[in-house]
């Protein structure tokens, strides 16, 4: 392969595309530094600030989720929008003539890789769920190879195209070199206590931060330590109530976004969470008890299927969100007392790791490229 290798990779919305579109573009650059690779997003989604932060250029299409239920009449804004937003993205890929597109899910890669497979450029998709995103399914049909993190996923996509490889995983996570002690300690907590770590993703999750709000006195008797990641969107609020009480809780930490999630991990001796697929392929990797709350507002109810695939084989402790606000705390503080079921939760998950996601996932991106240069 002579020829510079020029990808592109769309997708994003939340954490749970970015980091693996990511996490491959690295990949991708570690086998060929000389790869020249451009990202395509959604306009005033995150994408269009962590994909720069990363270090990738990222251009942005006016595209955008519809409404439910579909008759809406605004609904004929948004497909004018998709229309413009397929237009836009065929222009960027006849400027930048990718050899090869890569999409992760999500609105701007509908757009991105449906214009990819109009204009013969050869395209990979990777679905990171156990359901699979209606992007990717309506993608599948044209896609060279379908890169997946469950097993049974022929249900979705044409069983010739896929290949079970895992999700790619932030790299930092696993390159943390701080003991459990000095991560704790850097969190200003005692290493000799429990410490629990809640966290409801990039966007932070309503749910888990009212089973916190509603049993502040529990928190408050127990002798575990909690830190806890309310998202940007709560966290003004929550520290207002906080700072309202007459008295503080010194065993309770509260951010709004946890920069150095590594070390926060590793400090963590059980995790509160949603069930993204990639914070789950986190868990999986680092071997961490995790108890998942799914979020009932996403397509599908694909993160209540995520839970499940863990929970039905003793990997995670699953939580109905609705039961939550009443249940979750006083369980978790019982949990991480119990070192056998720690034990128990974590030789389970890391039995579901599936290594090396982006380094496979790019070899793949390789070879596709390979076939057109």
């Amino acid at each position: 392969m002579n020829k510079e290798l020029r990808v592109i990779v769309s997708g994003g919305g939340t954490g749970g595309h970015i980091f693996p579109a990511v996490s491959i573009a690295n990949a991708v650059r570690r086998l060929r530094p000389d790869a020249k690779i451009l990202f395509i997003g959604a306009q005033g989604r995150m994408e269009m600030q962590r994909v720069p932060a990363a270090g990738y250029e990222i251009k942005g299409l006016p595209i955008r989720g519809f409404f439910r239920p579909l008759w809406k009449p605004a609904n004929i804004g948004v497909a004018f929008d998709y229309l413009r937003s397929k237009w836009q993205a065929k222009k960027i890929l006849r400027e930048f003539r990718p050899d090869v597109a890569v999409g992760v899910g999500g609105y701007a890669s509908s757009a991105a890789l449906g214009a990819a497979n109009s204009l013969g450029i050869p395209t990979l998709i990777q679905e990171q769920n156990s359901y699979a995103g209606l992007a990717n399914k309506q993608l599948a049909a044209k896609a060279c190879k379908i890169c997946v993190a469950y097993e049974g996923m022929e249900r979705f996509f044409p069983a010739d195209k896929i290949m079970l490889t895992g999700n790619p995983v932030r790299q930092t996570l696993l390159e943390t070199t701080l003991s459990r002690e000095d991560a704790v300690r850097s969190l200003g907590f005692n290493p000799e206590k429990k410490t629990i770590l809640l966290v409801g993703g990039s966007l932070g999750a309503r749910t888990i931060n009212e089973s916190v709000m509603q049993h502040l006195d529990l928190v408050a008797a127990s002798d575990v330590q909690f830190l806890w990641q309310t998202g940007r969107y709560y966290y003004a609020d929550i520290k207002s109530k906080l700072e309202s009480r007459q008295s503080k809780i010194p065993n309770l930490k509260v951010t709004d976004f946890i920069t150095d999630m590594g070390a926060a991990y590793r400090a963590a001796d059980l995790v509160i969470s949603r069930a993204g697929a990639s914070s789950i392929s986190e868990f999986c990797l680092i071997g961490k008890p995790v108890i998942l709350v799914p979020s009932p507002n996403v397509a599908e109810d694909h993160q209540t299927k995520n839970a499940l695939a863990l929970a039905n084989r003793d990997a995670a402790i699953y939580v109905k969100d609705a039961d939550a606000p009443a249940t979750l705390l006083k369980l978790a503080i019982d949990t991480v007392s119990d070192e056998a079921k720690l034990r128990s939760l974590s030789t389970n998950v890391l039995k579901l790791a599936l290594p090396s996601s982006a380094e496979i996932i790019a070899k793949e991106v390789l070879k596709l490229a390979q076939d057109t240069q």
